[in-house]
């Protein structure tokens, strides 16, 4: 498994990220444990997970899941690079109207110490903001993660679904403290979701901030089948997504069997083709999904493929303002 340092900072990670989301909602427990097992047998030390997976009732249930594999020994904990986080609602009675969703030092400190004992973990190499909230301000946000860092609870510090002007204010007032500031953004990104490239992936890059991608199969639809799905699953309760963009999942389809490579592991290699990507999660529901995301880190897309992929999912243009001015 290749590896790259996660943004600016000396911390190595792989080059594709499991995440977890699927854990204890459409994958068990015994499942779950396979699939972690084997990512550190084969060199996936990334892994990516939030506060709220389980959803609803169960939210919490996912990275109770993990805690449990990490009590197990055998050296799990210290070969993962583990990352969750916080912003969605985890109250209960006592928390009243600071449960809700959002961003604030009561949130941070509340929610780290639920996910710490959940995980069975002393500290998290990396802690994000699964949202923006601008209702908190950086002065606020940043002295709670020192707290967090000082005290060793956490490594490093992460966005997710931030714009590029919310990252440049974050890096800024990291600069006018003296800190690191952010070393990833979790940010939405496949061939059916290139808007990122107008503003998130160039701020980015500039700020030595590594991009994690979410959702690069785009919900399933490039994963392949998208159009002839099996009876009773997910996508085939949803046709009318797959039927939006069915002139690009047949061209794109016909494009993969040329290359004879799978239409996951294209769309998976695409995003890792982007300077500013540190690694796309995969969120495999079995071990064979798993398993076969593997050789995503090995397949090189010439600059002929990459051109036609253009062509069948235009992207804005390139960076802002050249992508719609002079």
């Amino acid at each position: 498994m290749k590896t790259t340092y996660l943004g600016k900072s000396g911390l190595k990670v792989s080059r594709l990220c499991l995440g977890t989301m699927n854990f204890g909602v459409d994958t068990d427990e015994k499942e779950a444990f396979r699939i972690m097992d084997a990512a550190v047998d084969a060199g996936v030390n990334f892994f990516d997970t939030a506060n709220i997976y389980g959803w609803g009732e169960n939210a919490g249930r996912t990275e109770e899941i993990i805690g449990r594999w990490f009590a197990q020994g055998g050296g799990r904990r210290e070969k993962v690079v583990l990352a969750t986080k916080f912003y969605g609602d985890m109250s209960d009675a006592a928390d009243g109207p600071n449960g809700q969703g959002g961003l604030s030092a009561y949130k941070l400190r509340r929610h780290l110490e639920g996910s710490l004992r959940r995980l069975q973990t002393d500290h998290i190499e990396l802690y994000q903001m699964h949202h923006v909230d601008r209702n908190v301000s950086w002065d606020e946000l940043w002295e709670g993660f020192q707290v967090a860092l000082y005290s060793g609870k956490i490594g490093y510090v992460g966005s997710s679904n931030f714009a590029g002007r919310d990252l440049v204010k974050a890096q800024y007032e990291a600069k006018s403290r003296g800190i690191l500031g952010l070393v990833s953004e979790q940010h939405k990104y496949s061939l059916l979701c290139r808007l990122p490239e107008l503003e998130v992936l160039p701020a980015a890059e500039e700020h030595g901030i590594g991009v994690i991608a979410w959702s690069p199969l785009d919900g399933g639809l490039l994963g392949g089948g998208a159009l002839n799905p099996a009876p009773g699953s997910k996508r085939a309760n949803n046709p009318e997504r797959a039927e939006k963009h069915r002139a690009q999942l047949e061209a794109f389809a016909g494009l993969c069997r040329e290359l004879g490579e799978s239409e996951a592991n294209t769309a998976l290699a695409w995003t890792l083709a982007h300077p500013a990507m540190t690694a796309p999660i995969i969120g495999p529901r079995t071990l064979e999904q798993f398993e076969q995301s593997l050789r995503v880190v090995d397949i090189e897309l010439g600059e002929e493929v990459l051109h036609r992929l253009d062509e069948i999912f235009p992207g804005p243009g390139g960076e802002a303002p050249k992508a719609y001015a002079w």
